[in-house]
């Protein structure tokens, strides 16, 4: 299993999304291409966190990356405390608040540790996209987030989804069908750049083992990437044959099924004060 700082050493060397613009990175050009480009191959992401429903409302999010949906939550008029392992996302993080004129808390730490940095106090929502399962104890984290949850808190995460398309390809391409090795191979593959130290991957049934101590009020299957990858680096979006010809309605059925996001709403059974 891979460390906290080799988690964090990966992250640092290629923050998530930081090659998703040509344009000078830190600029504002760069800064609206990245959120352009995000929400155009992942629709999604504004459906599951609804950012006009947190105007006045305390919002901690949890591995914040670049912040591109910490903007969004902070735009909608949230009350925003951010927090990220990586000090290079962090800091591209903040360099976006002060593009924008923004504001937030910021801060850098392992989220396993949360309550040792953080101060603990109630939050309307607690919010985690694509995050927890690459930490090598993401139980840990859940333990954590239960501190910062009151009465009326909703607790929002994505993992990634087991049973998916792109565990699938990931087997079929770079495991050769070596079924017995899916766990180094998506942990290897799951992310732009290749050799990411923990990437764990969750079924419906499993992401209900970690979540306990949570009621999930809605869980859904969310997110196939139908790009060539060799043409979406170069920033053209041109469909792999076999998406290509595929109906909307029949692909969208197939994305429910077999998507790679799994994305849940929950909230706390029981309250810590």
């Amino acid at each position: 299993m891979g460390t906290v700082q080799l988690v964090r050493d990966y992250w640092n060397k290629r923050p998530c999304n930081i090659r998703h613009s040509t344009q000078p990175v830190g600029t504002q050009a760069y800064f609206d291409e990245v959120e352009k480009r995000k929400y155009f191959v992942e629709p999604h992401i504004p459906e599951f966190t609804e950012f006009h429903k947190w105007k006045g409302k305390k919002v901690l999010e949890i591995g914040c990356g670049m912040g591109t949906d910490s903007i969004n939550f902070a735009r909608a008029g949230a009350d925003l405390t951010v927090i990220d392992l990586s000090s290079e996302s962090l800091n591209l993080c903040k360099r976006r608040f002060e593009v924008y004129g923004l504001n937030a808390r910021f801060y850098c730490g392992n989220s396993e540790e949360l309550s040792s940095f953080v101060p603990v106090e109630k939050y309307d929502l607690v919010y985690s996209f694509g995050v927890i399962h690459h930490t090598p104890y993401p139980e840990r984290v859940i333990s954590e987030i239960h501190k910062y949850m009151g009465p009326s808190s909703i607790f929002k995460i994505m993992v990634y989804h087991r049973t998916s398309w792109k565990a699938f390809w990931i087997l079929m391409k770079y495991g050769k069908g070596k079924f017995w090795k899916i766990d180094k191979l998506v942990a290897d593959y799951s992310e732009a750049q290749t050799g990411c130290p923990v990437t764990y991957t969750y079924t419906k049934k499993s992401v209900k083992d970690l979540l306990k101590g949570f009621k999930i009020e809605e869980m859904n299957i969310e997110h196939i990437f139908p790009y060539k990858i060799s043409d979406y680096v170069q920033y053209k979006y041109k469909k792999v044959w076999y998406f290509r010809y595929l109906p909307g309605l029949v692909f969208r059925w197939f994305e429910a099924k077999f998507g790679w996001h799994l994305c849940v709403t929950s909230r706390a059974e029981k309250i810590y004060e």
